[in-house]
């Protein structure tokens, strides 16, 4: 009984915590009572709506209804004064919120400081919707959510062909990684400008896919070819992330070979700071001008070009390891990075836990995974940025593999 009785406790102090909150919003948007309901006709709606399903649905619906009256007689009243309709979806809202803390507390306080912000943020919200947002970005973004939200859980997510490596559904993620990596960068250069915008977009970009980072940044280069060092320098920082990566994976995986492949790791990661460093020192955009609002935010056949590379590349690597049969454990692991460096370096910790490989062998298919890893990239660097950026991109990423692999030799 005593856990029920907290447990109610926590849902009504919830509902009337999410309903102060967002009326003390809206007594702030409307400090001379010009709004509909202010914080206290919040908190009373919030837990009527607490309280009404508690009792049970049919007092919650009856409630509900009640409240949608009143909301439209309140409207009627004042909607010379003010036409929208914010105020009255919101107090509807409270209500709806109230009775969800009674089923799930946590997703109803969320959801409530969710919709505080969104009150909080209008002048905001119309800045950037009028303002900011062009047609062409908005038409852009409309791409990126209709690929990520309607064509993706419609494709098949099943392999497909020989040696079960070709997946649709896969082949379409990395299609929108692509698009939203591109779309981030964007937003990130106009924000900031094109030199820290790239960097701070490419460092964070690599925690998802350093390969899609590269991508990214090739279409941005052909589109502004002045900005090929900070480009370069860019994917370096994504490459950075991606290496860093490594140390969760194997302290999952694997934590006592941790220790064991720390000189590479740090030696590769030094080289990839250096430079992403130098190609922001670098960077010839000082006189571009960051993106505008006709600029787009990212070509959608560069995006499905980069998931065609990634998928041929894995379906060679898979047709290599099937028939290199057994004694293709460590060769597995090198192949596979040419697709999914993340995948190759759990293959090394499992095989270390298993094993199969001892440290100096996994010393050694670090570097490995390194170099197919540099020579997958290389590849999608030159295909999405042309000669120049693959040409750097190669140089930064081999001097970091070449790092890795002096020290493996010298120590």
């Amino acid at each position: 009984m005593d856990g029920l009785d907290q447990a109610m406790l926590l849902s009504l102090a919830t509902a009337l915590g999410l309903g102060l909150l967002v009326g003390a919003v809206r007594e702030r948007r409307h400090p001379e009572g010009g709004g509909m309901a202010g914080l206290r006709t919040h908190a009373l709606a919030a837990l009527a709506g607490a309280v009404s399903l508690w009792l049970g649905l049919a007092p919650f619906v009856v409630v509900l209804a009640l409240l949608g009256v009143f909301v439209a007689l309140g409207y009627r009243r004042s909607r010379e004064a003010d036409p929208g309709l914010t105020g009255e979806i919101a107090l509807l809202l409270t209500c709806l919120l109230g009775g969800l803390a009674m089923r799930v507390p946590a997703l109803a306080g969320a959801l409530g400081v969710v919709a505080a912000v969104l009150l909080y943020a209008k002048a905001p919200l119309h800045r950037l919707a009028r303002d900011l947002l062009s047609e062409r970005e908005l038409q852009d973004g409309l791409v990126l959510l209709a690929s990520a939200l309607v064509v993706l859980p419609l494709v098949p997510d099943r392999t497909l062909g020989p040696f079960d490596v070709f997946n649709p559904a896969t082949l379409w993620k990395l299609v929108v990684l692509v698009m939203a990596i591109s779309a981030v960068g964007h937003v990130a250069l106009r924000a900031t400008g094109n030199r820290w915008g790239l960097a701070v977009a490419g460092f964070f970009a690599g925690f998802v896919s350093s390969t899609a980072a590269i991508a990214g940044f090739g279409q941005r280069v052909r589109d502004t070819p002045a900005l090929l060092s900070s480009a370069v320098g860019a994917a370096m920082l994504a490459n950075l992330a991606s290496l860093l990566l490594f140390i969760p994976i194997l302290l999952a995986v694997a934590p006592s070979l941790l220790p064991a492949l720390w000189p590479e790791l740090a030696a590769a990661g030094a080289v990839m700071l250096a430079g992403g460093l130098l190609g922001l020192h670098r960077g010839d955009d000082a006189d571009v001008p960051a993106p505008t609002a006709q600029t787009r935010m990212f070509r959608f056949s560069h995006a499905l070009l980069f998931a065609a590379i990634i998928t041929a590349v894995l379906f060679v690597s898979a047709a290599l390891n099937a028939w290199l049969g057994p004694r293709g454990a460590i060769t597995a692991a090198v192949l596979a990075a040419l697709a999914e460096l993340h995948a190759a370096v759990a293959t090394i910790g499992n095989l270390f836990s298993s094993g199969v490989l001892d440290a100096g062998q996994a010393r050694w298919t670090l570097v490995g995974i390194l170099s197919a890893s540099w020579i997958a990239k290389t590849v999608v660097a030159w295909t999405s940025g042309g000669r120049g950026y693959g040409l750097r991109v190669c140089a930064g990423l081999g001097a970091a593999v070449a790092a890795a692999g002096a020290v493996l030799l010298f120590t």
